[in-house]
């Protein structure tokens, strides 16, 4: 295992332009820094056998405060390798300078260099870690909430997303449940009542494919399985090998006690159906702290409890 790349010097607040120097400084002296157009840039640090193939938006790292990729020090940690690719704008990664970057990529067999590549992204980053690992055949792909294609003779149902409607989805790297088709293994994570999420996750398929569903999580899984601690442990299990619909589900009991879940779980009960439940799910979420969505859904369902001649669970026992 290569020794991590010390990055802890301090993080002042830098403007965009030196921001870009200090990633083209540690490309140059790790491995390389890319300029792919004007909307996309590729970092890549070398540290041993195993490479992990990241896509976010660049912005969006920028005015969070962070200097590098998602998870650069947990994958340095690990003693691995990063190749993160990152956009200016909600591109979807459709440039034709990103897609010779990886056509490039491909030819030259830069990916041979490494014993185990996964290939990672949400949202629009996991619809490009789908098309482009292609460029990889026998790659790990972890997509959460990926998006099939945009291509508006395929999916025009999808209406999230205007701004990138005008990019081309029919050249290289374009359909990602086609472009899927050389991986090893292929996870699929989204939410099967987020509409559009489930149309696309249906249209993933393949002996390669394993879809796990992360109910009431919404859209926002990558950033609920972050708060829960999951996501290390979810693209470790992709490295090893042992990431399995069976691990995964046992790893998701952690929301159990994740609150933005339990808040939309509460909310899709039917109020009038299973006022107990709320009861009983309310009192327990109260119990480790306020929270006024569970306030008034508990309150509401209590009043329908004792209209219907039932005890809340909260006044049982001669509690209050």
């Amino acid at each position: 295992m290569s020794s991590a790349i010390d990055l802890k010097a301090p993080t002042d607040k830098m403007g965009r332009k030196a921001w870009n120097a200090e990633l083209r400084a540690l490309g140059e002296d790790h491995g390389f820094f890319e300029e792919l157009g004007a909307d996309h840039t590729a970092l890549f640090v070398k540290s041993g056998k195993t490479l992990i193939v990241t896509f976010e938006n660049l912005d969006h790292v920028f005015e969070h405060g962070n200097r590098l990729p998602w998870g650069f020090d947990f994958v340095q940690k690990q003693g691995w390798s990063i190749l993160g690719l990152m956009a200016h704008d909600w591109t979807w990664y459709r440039d034709n300078d990103v897609i010779a970057f990886f056509n490039r990529l491909k030819k030259e067999d830069f990916f041979s260099q490494f014993d185990t590549v996964v290939f990672y992204g949400a949202s629009m980053g996991a619809y490009a870690a789908c098309a482009f690992s292609a460029a990889c055949p026998e790659a790990t792909v972890v997509a959460i909430s990926p998006q099939a294609t945009l291509d508006r003779d395929v999916t025009s149902w999808e209406t999230r997303y205007q701004k990138a409607w005008k990019r081309n989805y029919n050249n290289d790297f374009g359909y990602a449940p086609d472009m899927v088709a050389t991986a090893k293994d292929v996870f699929i994570l989204y939410d099967p009542l987020e509409p559009a999420d489930a149309m696309h996750a249906a249209l993933f398929r393949g002996p390669n494919i394993t879809k796990l569903k992360c109910r009431f999580q919404g859209h926002r899984i990558a950033s609920g399985l972050i708060q829960m601690g999951l996501l290390k442990p979810v693209v470790g299990g992709c490295v090893d090998g042992t990431l399995t619909r069976t691990s995964f589900y046992k790893m998701l009991r952690a929301r159990r006690d994740f609150r933005r879940y339990l808040r939309e779980l509460i909310l899709r009960i039917p109020a009038s159906k299973h006022p107990l439940l709320i009861a009983y799910l309310a009192e327990r979420v109260l119990s480790t702290g306020n929270g006024p969505v569970f306030r008034r859904r508990l309150n509401a369902a209590n009043a329908l409890l004792e209209k219907r001649g039932i005890t809340p669970p909260g006044k049982r026992g001669g509690s209050k």
